[in-house]
């Protein structure tokens, strides 16, 4: 009997739906996306090459109307051929990916690979219930090519922005450096904050806070100092980033005058209530959770990165916890709104409950409606101690917090009342005035089930109960203690995930389902590091910020980015065409294609604009970052070179700048003192071979010897060695260094004629042979051992363990999310490491052993997850399986003739794969 195949993204979804779907349907999944563009020429079949590996235009062949060629990913061959199989015995095809653009995308490219000869349908839905599963299943759409269109056109704009303006960055930079249509805008965002902080110039204030009472107990409270002699007294909002007041109107009070104020106050002051005004208070709900607002409420209240986030609320959704956690919609259905009303009524009573549900206006452009806001899924809600018995510690987090916004977004308003008091005090040479703000909660409404998280820590106070005694005007009080208390000002915060998610959605640049892959992007490159919550560009995202707004601005264009996302939607809506808007964007309109001086992408199209371009760009001017002069009149620079920032001086002398050293922390007088450090280089002689100086330098990893000058003027880093251990900076001499750095040394070759070679690793010294290696027992043992002894060693069979990583934790964080074995800190060879006993992840720039939380730690093991593992382990893995298959080759083989009639079979199996996969391709290209 035939079956109908259901394909979602993912195995966790297939698990959940198929309890839903009775035995006449097979779910099972693509496992993500199966094929992508080409990221490299090498990847293109040859007979495509001349259209699809252009340099800077891979996978993309822009002179036919911006075609993209789709390879299948061939670790997923295997499983598209299960999917096929399945696809043979199926009489129906149900595409069921995500609602969204990118879900329509990976149903297209289903449908293209799998070629199905049987009627197929569209199902989507927006969480994972046996109810709307089966309403799915009996709604079903086609695919709608206008979505496919525009998640395409995205991919296609992000190829072309990325592959044309990243070696750009390379050449004029460094390596490893990419661009990207919003990462780029992200990256400015954060170097223009800190841009701010440098120009920031402090400024101090002092203040009077005064305890009074009415000389009864209970009415003690606090009153702050507001004018003096009928002058409003200024407060840190009425200095400007120069340091300087914005208002004449305002007198600023210093140390001396305050402390004087208070001694006059406090011998001969008198002091009344001078007025009273009561004011009703009402704070309404915020509304429920869009894809944005949830990444910033996670990441203040519970201390997840967008990335963390959107992980744990994607596994909350696929198992049928909360509904589709990408959408920019705050709208409730019928059914939510009944389940809220209902659950609020059980827990809270009537009247918690306001006569009609509450509704929301969307602030987002081109928001989509037909989605729901992230809620708990269902028409009955578990409550939050239930769901944590089922779920690990995050996912239970996450979706209480969904669960509590969302119940208190259908609640009644929080009412109460304002008091604001003034109080007016003399002395007989001065009249000043206090002022103090109460607030007292009549009925707490939703507070009683949610309040929204702040980035000011100060204005969560606010939400507090803040009683006074009674208070009538023209009452006397008394003094109990007066103080005069000093503040200076601030620079603008640096930006959390939190407030970069919310700045990126107010500017109207990119998608709310992108921001936590935009952060993680800017992470990795190195634009960022930490500092606890904060993000603080690196001197290196300063050098590709300047170098985009002095010869690419538009391209960085807060205006400019955003209309483009305005494109992009009418893309979706249909009033745009992919083509002819690529080529706007790539080659320019028709009419300006001969204006080879145009300043504006869509006047010459970003291909010229970045040809013309190129040459302009001074190195050294977008690499540099003035500081200012000496006492002596040089002129100080930050740059930023090949191998990381430094610090200049006019007449060449440089210092290293420590990684972790936040831009608008590094002053001139910082930099002066980093230039008068004494080096720790010690020159030791001149190579007689080169001609070139040699040092004994101290590094991040420890003492080393270096062949010739650095610098980034230096085409190619210099060569290097590490100290023995039994060396040291102090003692080394030129032919302690020679030795050095001749490693590594030939000791011979084997009977097969493959060379031996002795080194030294961060792991110690060691033989290696093709891709066998062995230690040696000691570092000298690296210059004396011959090819006799090394044949001995590589015969041996290999040790396994781990060598310089000690076994103790240095610190144990808790269960991880996903694994559920502890996390641990370790110290390893090559610095410190999170892991939870089957992955192992470094720590980042910005982490610290002491301060990296158990949230921070399982977000830094998932990353590691999602990248797969390391070569290096797959090696080990090949290695411990390699005695077996010797061992298998040995054996007397029985029926040899139809070994290798097998084998013959499984080559040509891969040749037609391989064959199919090319046509496809060239068919696919072909249209």
């Amino acid at each position: 009997m035939s079956k109908s195949l259901v394909i979602v993204e993912s195995p966790a979804k297939a698990r959940t739906i198929s309890r839903y779907l009775g035995d006449a349907y097979v779910v099972e999944s693509s496992i993500g996306h199966i094929r992508d563009l080409p990221s490299k020429s090498a990847e293109v079949p040859e007979e495509l090459r001349a259209r699809f590996a252009r340099k800077d235009e891979i996978g993309v062949d822009v002179e036919d109307d911006f075609r993209p060629l789709y390879l299948v990913d061939p670790d997923k061959k295997q499983h598209i051929g299960k999917l096929k199989k399945l696809l043979k015995s199926a009489d129906m095809l149900y595409l069921a990916t995500d609602e969204d653009r990118e879900g329509e995308s990976i149903a297209w490219h289903l449908f293209e690979v799998l070629e199905p000869k049987v009627p197929v349908k569209r199902m989507v839905f927006h969480e994972i219930t046996k109810k709307a599963i089966e309403e799915a299943i009996d709604t079903p759409r086609q695919i709608d090519r206008r979505l496919v269109d525009a998640q395409e056109a995205r991919r296609i704009l992000d190829r072309l922005y990325g592959y044309k303006l990243s070696p750009v960055l390379w050449r004029r930079v460094m390596r490893g450096l990419s661009a990207g249509r919003v990462q780029s805008v992200a990256t400015r965002i954060l170097v223009e904050r800190e841009r701010a902080r440098i120009a920031f110039v402090q400024a101090s204030y002092w203040d009077l806070g005064a305890v009074l009472d009415k000389g009864a107990a209970g009415t003690r409270f606090e009153a702050k100092l507001t004018s003096v002699d009928g002058t409003r007294l200024a407060s840190g909002k009425d200095f400007g980033s120069d340091g300087r007041p914005t208002r004449g109107d305002v007198v600023v009070l210093d140390e001396a005058g305050a402390r004087a104020l208070a001694e006059d106050l406090r011998a001969n002051g008198r002091f009344t209530v001078g007025s009273v005004e009561r004011k009703p208070y009402r704070r309404k709900p915020a509304a429920p959770f869009m894809t944005s607002t949830l990444q910033q409420e996670a990441s203040r209240k519970l201390r997840m990165g967008a990335r963390q986030a959107m992980r744990t609320a994607q596994r909350l959704y696929e198992s049928g916890y909360i509904t589709y956690m990408r959408t920019d919609s705050t709208t409730l259905s019928e059914t939510a709104l009944t389940a809220a009303r209902a659950q609020i009524t059980e827990l809270y009573g009537a009247s918690y409950v306001p006569a009609a549900p509450r509704t929301y206006a969307n602030k987002v452009k081109n928001a989509q409606e037909a989605h729901e806001a992230i809620r708990p899924a269902g028409e009955t809600w578990k409550m939050p101690e239930v769901v944590a018995r089922e779920l690990d510690r995050d996912e239970a987090r996450l979706y209480e917090l969904i669960w509590k916004r969302t119940i208190a977004s259908q609640m009644e308003d929080a009412v109460g009342e304002t008091l604001s008091v003034k109080i007016g005090g003399a002395t007989p040479s001065r009249e000043v005035e206090l002022s103090v703000t109460g607030r007292t909660i009549t009925f707490p409404g939703f507070l009683r089930a949610y309040v929204e998280g702040s980035d000011d820590p100060e204005a969560e106070l606010e939400d507090r109960d803040k009683p006074l005694p009674p208070l009538a005007e023209g009452e006397a009080l008394r003094l109990e203690d007066i103080t005069a208390e000093g503040h200076e000002t601030q620079p603008p915060a640096r930006f959390t995930e939190a407030t970069l998610v919310r700045a990126l959605e107010e500017l109207g640049v990119g998608r709310p389902s992108t921001y936590a892959s935009i952060i993680s992007t800017i992470d990795s490159r190195g634009y960022v590091f930490r500092k606890g919550q904060a993000l603080v560009p690196s001197f290196t995202a300063f050098a590709v910020v300047t170098l985009l707004e002095k010869h690419f601005p538009q391209l960085v264009d807060y205006a400019f980015t955003a209309k483009m996302e305005d494109e992009l939607d009418a893309i979706a809506s249909g009033a745009e065409e992919v083509g002819p808007w690529l080529a706007r964007f790539y080659h320019g309109p028709e009419e300006h294609r001969a204006n080879v001086n145009g300043s504006k992408v869509m006047d010459v199209g970003l291909k010229r604009m970045v040809d013309i371009r190129l040459d302009e760009i001074d190195a050294r001017e977008i690499n540099s970052i003035p500081l200012g002069e000496d006492p002596e009149g040089r002129a100080i620079a930050i740059r930023v070179g090949r191998f990381g920032p430094y610090v200049e001086r006019a007449d060449g002398a440089r210092a290293s700048v420590p990684e972790d050293q936040a831009p608008d922390e590094l002053t001139l007088a910082l930099a002066m003192e980093l230039l008068a450090k004494p080096s720790d280089d010690r020159p030791l002689g001149v190579d007689p071979e080169t001609g070139e100086p040699v040092f004994a330098k101290a590094g991040r990893w420890g003492p080393y010897v270096q062949l010739g000058e650095g610098g980034a003027d230096r085409k190619e880093k210099p060569k290097t060695a590490s100290l023995f251990k039994s060396m040291s900076l102090e003692t080394v001499t030129l032919a302690d260094a020679l030795r050095l750095l001749s490693l590594p040394r030939t000791v011979g070759v084997g009977e097969d004629g493959e060379p031996i070679v002795a080194l030294n690793g961060r792991f110690g010294p060691y033989l290696q042979k093709g891709k066998e290696t062995r230690s040696l027992s000691s570092e000298d043992h690296i210059f004396t051992v011959t090819v006799a002894e090394a044949l001995a060693l590589l015969a041996q069979p290999k040790q396994g363990g781990r060598r310089g990583v000690s076994s103790e934790p240095l610190r144990t964080l808790g269960p991880d999310p996903v694994s559920g074995q502890p996390i641990t800190v370790r110290a390893g060879r090559f610095g410190p490491y999170v892991s939870d006993g089957d992955a192992n992840q470094s720590l980042l720039k910005g982490d610290t052993v002491e301060e990296i939380t158990l949230e921070r730690a399982a977000e830094l093991l998932a990353r590691r997850r999602e990248r797969g593992p390391s070569k290096k382990r797959g090696r080990k893995v090949a290695a411990k399986k390699a005695p077996a298959a010797k061992a298998a080759k040995k054996a007397p083989a029985k029926k040899a003739p139809a070994k290798k009639a097998g084998a013959k079979k499984k080559s040509s199996k891969k040749t037609a794969t391989k064959k199919a996969a090319t046509k496809l391709a060239t068919k696919q290209a072909d249209g």
